[in-house]
């Protein structure tokens, strides 16, 4: 039997990270994965492939609304094919799981395909492809089997017309209407995905506002650009029924008043939120718990109530986003090796990769007004850039929400061309515990997004913004 410092079960971002973490800290490591691919749900059916068609998806919605206005002139007609979006889609992804094995190779950790369970507190069985069992042993275990998409008890998911997001990263056809149900960080971007590629597109959600889990100014903005670009919205509707026949799905759900309505479409996109998966772990014989909502129990320390059990990412409490999982990952593992680590969650910032795309970090105006916390706040458009002249993208604005007495920074939210990338400088910001002047005084490169941050700390220290 092969024994192991470290074991990991699950190679999505947090679980490889882990295991690299602790083989550069001269752990001896193994990683177990069910699939034949590493990588997880992230590499493989989530963030990468997504964004590779949103990628897609935008470059062909440029070509036939925005190339004319740049002078690009196209002759004949511009066709999606997206047969060949879904096939770079998926090189993409092999690319990139191939370079999670190369990772593995480098840095000497055993790969184990086969689906991981506990034996006890330190042996796991790995049941392989051939139906060949493998035992291994090891001192320290980290849990990092991620999460998988949610439904309603009354959903019926045949993965043909009410599908999840996995199928909708390979659809053999583009829908004529694609309904949504939920309208979160997923079914958005999904969404905007074959609405640029000529879908009607409806998404429909239970609370009063969209992405409602972030500052409700980057609802406001984004549900207004959306519906620009054709995206139909139809909030405070409670989804109530789910029935299909062969071509054809029916979505009865009671709108704000409570009275039903209908919804027609050819595929439904179910994108109510991620359940940890722990499903066939065996935990009960390691002993490790459960919370009610089925994520594993840990302490500060990420370590479960068994004590050299560890778990991280979307299967523990928390955002469910590959670089929380990836911190928390390198958190257990400098912990496991007598280092002690650190992770502030307040900084961990949260990205909508709709175009325009939506990034914040730390508080909400509603989160702040709950505690009573008296802050200040400086807003910038967008539209008032020189650079987001130049290339078209006007829509968005940065938000600097901080401390009225301190001038602390306490939260960023940005909607806009970039700002995926942009959020970085508020986290270095915050991390530093920098105040709205500290930004404000920084030299900003011109012409860029980015100028929208400083601008915004400016209007924030004193409505001093420059360009509005």
């Amino acid at each position: 039997m092969s024994t192991y410092d470290v074991a990991v079960i699950g190679s999505g971002p947090g679980g490889y990270v882990a295991a690299i973490r602790c083989a550069q800290l001269g752990m001896k490591t193994a990683i177990i994965e069910k699939y034949n691919t590493l990588g997880g749900t992230c590499l493989n059916v989530g963030c990468i492939p997504s964004k590779a068609l949103l990628d897609s998806s935008h470059h062909y919605h440029d070509a036939i609304t925005h190339f004319e206005g740049h002078g690009i002139e196209i002759s004949g007609d511009v066709k999606a094919n997206l047969e060949k979006m879904i096939a770079r889609k998926q090189n993409v992804v092999d690319t990139n799981t191939s370079g999670i094995q190369y990772l593995m190779d480098k840095n000497k950790i055993t790969v184990y395909n086969g689906l991981g369970s506990f034996k006890d507190a330190t042996h796991i069985n790995i049941a392989k492809a051939d139906g060949k069992l493998e035992e291994i042993e090891a001192k320290n275990i980290i849990i990092a089997t991620g999460s998988k998409p949610s439904t309603l008890p009354f959903i019926k998911l045949d993965k043909k017309r009410v599908i999840t997001s996995t199928e909708a990263l390979s659809l053999k056809e583009i829908p004529k209407h694609m309904v949504v149900i939920g309208g979160g960080v997923i079914g958005l971007e999904l969404g905007q995905v074959y609405k640029r590629l000529g879908a009607e597109v409806s998404v429909i959600e239970y609370m009063d506002r969209i992405i409602p889990t972030m500052d409700a100014s980057l609802s406001k903005e984004l549900q207004k650009v959306l519906k620009k670009q054709g995206v139909k919205f139809y909030t405070k509707h409670k989804v109530t029924a789910v029935k299909t026949t062969a071509k054809e799905v029916t979505i009865t759900a009671d709108d704000k008043k409570g009275n039903p309505v209908e919804f027609k479409g050819d595929y439904c996109l179910v994108s109510v939120g991620r359940r940890p998966y722990t499903d066939g772990l065996a935990l009960d014989k390691a002993g490790v718990t459960l919370s009610e909502r089925g994520q594993v129990e840990v302490n500060a320390h990420l370590q479960t109530n068994v004590s050299n059990i560890y778990a991280i990412g979307d299967v523990v409490k928390g955002a469910m986003l590959a670089h929380k999982a990836e911190e928390e990952g390198v958190f257990v593992a400098e912990t496991i090796a007598g280092q002690k680590p650190h992770i502030d969650y307040n900084l961990i910032p949260g990205v909508v990769y709709t175009w325009p795309e939506v990034a914040a970090v730390g508080k909400t105006e509603e989160e702040l007004k709950e505690a009573g916390v008296n802050y200040k706040s400086g807003q910038f458009s967008m539209r008032a850039l020189g650079r987001s002249r130049a290339s078209g993208d006007i829509d968005g604005f940065v938000k600097i929400l901080a401390d009225a007495t301190t001038d602390e920074v306490l939260g960023v939210h940005m909607v806009g061309a970039r700002v995926a990338d942009l959020i970085a400088e508020a986290v270095t910001a915050m991390e530093f515990r920098a105040s709205a002047e500290d930004i404000a005084r920084m030299s900003h490169a011109h012409p860029t997004y980015a100028e929208a941050v400083k601008e915004a700390a400016l209007d924030a220290t004193g409505k001093r913004a420059l360009h509005s």
